[in-house]
């Protein structure tokens, strides 16, 4: 299975981390968040990665190209020309993601205790066309699922806006997860995609589709994660 490693993201919540490097170089207890991805996946089987790039991307090729990309196939969606939010990404990449039936979707700033292989596994065996990590952790904005774990909305608790293409759907009878920013996909969705914009959240393209695909939540048993998009955060980061 290929990994998809979004790193493309201007780093803003980094600043001033992030002022003249991207957020994916930002060393964190003294390894850059790209490369403790990349070790991260490799540990847990996966041997072909494609990286997208935008801000400060010469520096994200030429760290891979100084590494022999850690001896692993990496192939660069090059998004330089146009940030293109996570949605816009994956229909970007579709060339070099495309062949093998799904793929896992990670952020390079996300940390977790997660059993990969278990994760990888679930996803695998499920007829699901998209596979969400999600947990109970306190956000302002949920994805919001059915009795069967199926996503039928999304909602921010703060302002009480809500989206979702089922007329009706009662927020209060879903079940509220907060999205961990890691997801297996599923190469048939990418051919929908053409349609689309250049530019898109990958949510918003999960909350269309979901009355006519299956887009599942999964939750991994005593799930950590450690969100590494503020300074504080990674100076105080600490293995789990």
């Amino acid at each position: 299975m290929k990994a998809f490693i979004l790193a493309a993201g201007l780093g803003e919540r980094l600043r001033p981390l992030t002022d003249h490097k991207p957020k994916a170089l930002v060393k964190v207890a003294g390894m850059t968040m790209l490369e403790r991805t990349i070790r991260n996946l490799a540990s847990s089987g996966f041997r072909s990665f494609v990286v997208n790039v935008h801000y400060y991307g010469e520096q994200i090729i030429d760290f891979l190209a100084e590494h022999d990309n850690f001896g692993y196939d990496i192939k660069i969606s090059d998004e330089r020309d146009l940030l293109r939010d996570t949605g816009g990404a994956l229909k970007h990449a579709a060339p070099l993601l495309k062949g093998e039936g799904k793929f896992l979707i990670h952020n390079v700033d996300v940390v977790t205790n997660l059993d990969m292989p278990w994760f990888v596994g679930r996803s695998l065996v499920s007829d699901a066309d998209a596979t969400l990590l999600v947990s109970d952790r306190d956000t302002k904005r949920y994805l919001l699922f059915d009795d069967n774990d199926l996503l039928v909305g999304w909602t921010n608790v703060a302002t009480g806006e809500v989206k979702t293409p089922f007329k009706g759907l009662c927020v209060d009878a879903c079940n509220k997860k907060a999205f961990s920013g890691i997801h297996v996909f599923s190469n048939g969705m990418l051919s929908l995609m053409p349609s689309w914009p250049e530019k898109f959240s990958v949510i918003d393209f999960y909350l269309e589709l979901c009355r006519s695909y299956k887009i599942e939540a999964v939750e991994y048993p005593s799930f950590q994660m450690k969100d590494l998009g503020t300074p504080d955060a990674v100076a105080g980061f600490k293995e789990f």
